[in-house]
C-alpha cells in the first residue's frame, strides 16, 4: 500500500467518529471494511482506533444521545502551527469549539465551526502524523465540504488553511474546487445549497474506498447499515451512500462496473 509520512499542511489528515452507540459501531465498521477495533484508550476518555493490517484509518468515541454532538465521521486538517490557525480561523469569523489542546505526545488538536457552519478539526501532528495509507481498499479515499456559501467557504479555506485551492467546475448545476490539481488533488468544496436539505448542516464527507461498491452495500445492509444511494457509476469511481446502524452517513467508492 502507498503510503506518506504526514499530511501537507491544509490536507485531511485524520477522521474520527462520533457514535452514541461504541460496540456496534466498532462491530459494523470492523466486518464492513476488514478493520481492527482496538481496545478503548482509559487515558483519553475511551478513545479507540481502528486499524487495517496494523495501520491507524481512523478512531472512535461515544457520545450520549442527549449530547448536542453530531453523529458523523469528523474530518481533521493538518496544521504546523494550530495556535496561528486558530487564531486567523476566529478572525475570519469561526467559532472556536475545542481550543487547542496538546494531545499526550501526540500531538496537539484543535476543532472549531467554520463561518459556513461546518464543524472541523485541526491537527498538528508530533509523534503522531493521523492517516498514512490512503485510497486502498479498506481506507479513507476523499474528502469534501459541503456547504451553503460556496464562494466564502473557498476563500476561508485558502487563506486559513493554505488550500492550493483550484477549480475543478464552475457551471451553474455544478462549482467544485479542490486543494492540489487533478490526481494531486487532496480534499474538495461542493457549492452544496440546492440540496443540503433545510435544517441540514453544512459538513465533511468521507468516501471509504472499497474493492466492489455493491458487494459493500449488501454487506452493509446485512449488518444493519442503510443504503441511502443506491451505488452509480461517476467519472470517479462507482459511489454509493450509506447510514450504519446508529444512523451515520458515509459514502463509499469502488472501481466502475464493467459493462457486459
Amino acid at each position: 500500500m502507498p503510503t506518506r509520512e504526514s499530511a501537507p499542511v491544509g490536507a485531511p489528515c485524520w477522521i474520527d467518529l462520533s457514535t452514541t452507540d461504541v460496540e456496534a459501531a466498532r462491530s459494523f465498521y470492523s466486518a464492513l471494511f476488514g478493520w481492527t477495533a482496538e481496545e478503548p484508550s482509559a487515558e483519553f476518555g475511551g478513545y479507540f482506533m481502528f486499524t487495517r493490517d496494523g495501520v491507524p484509518v481512523g478512531g472512535g468515541m461515544g457520545v450520549m444521545p442527549d449530547q448536542p454532538v453530531p453523529r458523523e465521521w469528523n474530518v481533521y486538517l493538518a496544521t504546523d502551527d494550530v495556535e496561528k490557525t486558530v487564531s486567523a480561523a476566529a478572525e475570519a469569523g469561526a467559532q472556536v469549539v475545542v481550543s487547542p489542546m496538546p494531545v499526550a505526545d501526540l500531538g496537539v488538536m484543535a476543532v472549531l465551526v467554520d463561518p459556513m457552519g461546518a464543524a472541523t478539526g485541526l491537527w498538528q501532528p508530533q509523534s503522531f502524523p493521523g492517516l498514512s495509507v490512503l485510497g486502498e481498499p479498506g481506507t479513507p479515499g476523499w474528502f469534501e465540504l459541503l456547504t451553503r456559501d460556496y464562494d466564502r467557504a473557498v476563500a476561508f479555506y485558502r487563506d486559513v488553511l493554505g488550500w492550493d485551492m483550484h477549480v475543478m467546475s464552475d457551471t451553474p448545476e455544478f462549482r467544485y474546487s479542490t486543494h492540489g490539481k487533478d490526481e494531486a488533488a487532496l480534499a474538495g468544496i461542493m457549492d452544496a445549497a440546492t440540496f443540503l436539505e433545510g435544517d441540514e448542516a453544512p459538513h465533511w464527507n468521507t468516501y471509504f474506498m472499497v474493492a466492489d461498491t455493491d458487494v459493500s452495500l449488501a454487506k452493509a445492509t446485512e449488518l444493519g447499515g442503510r443504503v441511502l444511494r443506491p451505488a452509480e457509476d461517476t467519472p470517479y469511481g462507482r459511489l454509493g451512500v450509506l447510514a450504519d446502524p446508529t444512523g451515520t452517513r458515509f459514502q463509499v467508492m469502488g472501481p466502475t462496473a464493467q459493462k457486459a
